[in-house]
């Protein structure tokens, strides 16, 4: 006798419906902005979310020139690198990261959101990010999303 009334569905590449989202970062805080991105991509918002499957969305984040931190991050806050060589670590701040490439303090926020394997590097290949409010993704049509309704 079969007892079970449902069946598992797991997601496969073939069977995944990806949609293009675009999000506006103007008055949003990085992080929150980062942590909700990072579950649409991740596709957790989906009812067939599967953990080893990217079957999440294509994110276009515009305006990230204008995003916000809180307390005083500003003066605070600092990215490392390091160089490979011997006292080869360096020091950015955000507002120097702001100045060159506002769209890599947001990559970086969501990156380190994502797994950090290939599924992670794969769904960050989902993420576009532009300093302005233009894009060129005007062909696949992306749905305009506020992240105040994603929990």
């Amino acid at each position: 006798m079969d007892t079970l009334s449902y069946k598992t569905v797991s997601a496969n590449k073939d069977t995944v419906t990806k949609d293009w989202v675009i999000v506006d970062a103007e008055k949003h805080i990085l992080g929150r902005l980062a942590s909700k991105v990072a579950k649409i991509v991740r596709g957790k918002h989906k009812v067939n979310y599967t953990p080893h499957v990217d079957c999440g969305d294509n994110v276009i984040i515009i305006n990230a020139e204008k995003i916000e931190l809180t307390g005083k991050k500003w003066d605070q806050k600092q990215y490392v690198r390091h160089t490979g060589y011997p006292g080869g670590q360096r020091f950015t701040s955000v507002k120097q990261m702001l100045d060159k490439r506002p769209t890599e303090i947001i990559r970086k926020a969501v990156k380190g959101m994502l797994p950090k394997t290939k599924l992670g590097d794969a769904l960050l290949r989902n993420v576009y990010i532009y300093a302005g409010s233009e894009h060129p993704h005007q062909a696949q049509q992306p749905q305009s999303i506020n992240l105040n309704t994603i929990k």
